[in-house]
């Protein structure tokens, strides 16, 4: 069985073009009409990339392989960048990435599919693998965080209004940075018990330090304007994305001991833990919506460059 279906990618030119594939259905595959897909500022670095854009998608399966068992048709899954996984490998086990050595080793995972589509066949093993939410849920659950802990969070954008929201719920004093004052009251509301501008903190304002400090705005972050906000033997987790060298100050930040902590994506467990939490604390994005069509995604685009987006883009496609 095949199926055809529209897809929006990148290009040379970093223009989007839009693409129509075919797809067969594998014995382990499922095929998911799209209903959603968030987009996010990680998209930009794949924009002069000859692929299908995006890595947070939604839909309904709307058909089985004859050996799935996991899903079944009417089903609402998440998918992303990674279309199939060896399933054995550390990094399949912990969170897969895209340096997984059974990619280079065996070609057993399938990356950059993308999720800017209408439609797109996926093998049941792999369809949970996407990130935003996630994570900022896998820094703040498996660091040793803990409650009485001052929890700060640069940048309230996509991923940082979420990681206001999680931290809060979870029982964290949550400190909210950020360059824009009209985000202030938003923050609050999202479960901040503090906020700051940041990086310009005005007067003689001195803020307690902060133990686990989240980076989730802009990529080029001065890593010495952070040494006196961050606590000794203090965390830092850098979850936005950049492609370029990051100076980091070794010496002052080992002589406080703060540590640099990355993970770019979680493992499915923690995925599901993660939406199992949501869902009992009615946790939700804070979104604005285009159609999922090529105008909309260039809009969208737009938006986001110049700021605008309050505090998640989302592409719909609802017909089904």
């Amino acid at each position: 069985m095949e199926f055809k279906f529209k897809v929006l990618c990148g290009s040379p030119e970093g223009t989007i073009v839009e693409k129509v594939t075919t797809r067969r259905l594998g014995e382990n595959d499922v095929f998911i009409k799209t209903t959603h897909s968030g987009l996010c500022g990680t998209d930009e670095h794949f924009l002069h990339g000859d692929q299908a854009l995006g890595h947070e998608g939604v839909g309904v399966v709307k058909h089985i392989g004859s050996s799935v068992t996991s899903v079944k048709v009417g089903d609402r899954v998440g998918f992303g960048f990674i279309r199939r996984v060896c399933g054995k490998c550390d990094n399949c086990i912990s969170g897969c990435d895209n340096h997984c050595r059974y990619k280079r080793a065996y070609g057993q995972h399938d990356f950059d599919v993308g999720s800017f589509r209408h439609g797109t066949v996926w093998n049941a093993d792999a369809h949970h693998f996407y990130v935003l939410g996630a994570s900022v849920w896998a820094f703040l659950t498996n660091n040793g965080i803990r409650p009485s802990d001052r929890v700060g969070v640069v940048g309230i954008g996509g991923l940082g209004h979420l990681a206001i929201k999680l931290a809060a719920a979870l029982g964290y004093n949550v400190v909210a940075f950020s360059g824009s004052e009209r985000k202030r009251e938003e923050a609050l509301e999202f479960g901040a018990s503090e906020f700051y501008p940041f990086p310009r903190i005005q007067g003689d304002v001195r803020i307690k330090p902060i133990k686990h400090l989240l980076l989730c705005g802009s990529s080029n972050v001065d890593y010495a304007s952070l040494l006196d906000l961050v606590d000794t033997n203090g965390v830092i987790y850098h979850i936005s994305v950049t492609l370029e060298p990051t100076p980091i100050p070794l010496v002052p930040f080992g002589q406080k001991g703060i540590r640099i902590q990355g993970c770019f994506i979680t493992s499915r467990r923690n995925l599901q833990e993660l939406l199992e939490f949501a869902a009992r604390h009615d946790l939700k994005p804070t979104i604005v919506t285009f159609p999922l069509t090529k105008n909309g995604l260039e809009e969208a685009f737009e938006e986001l460059r110049a700021g605008g987006i309050r505090y998640r883009a989302v592409l719909e496609h609802q017909a089904l």
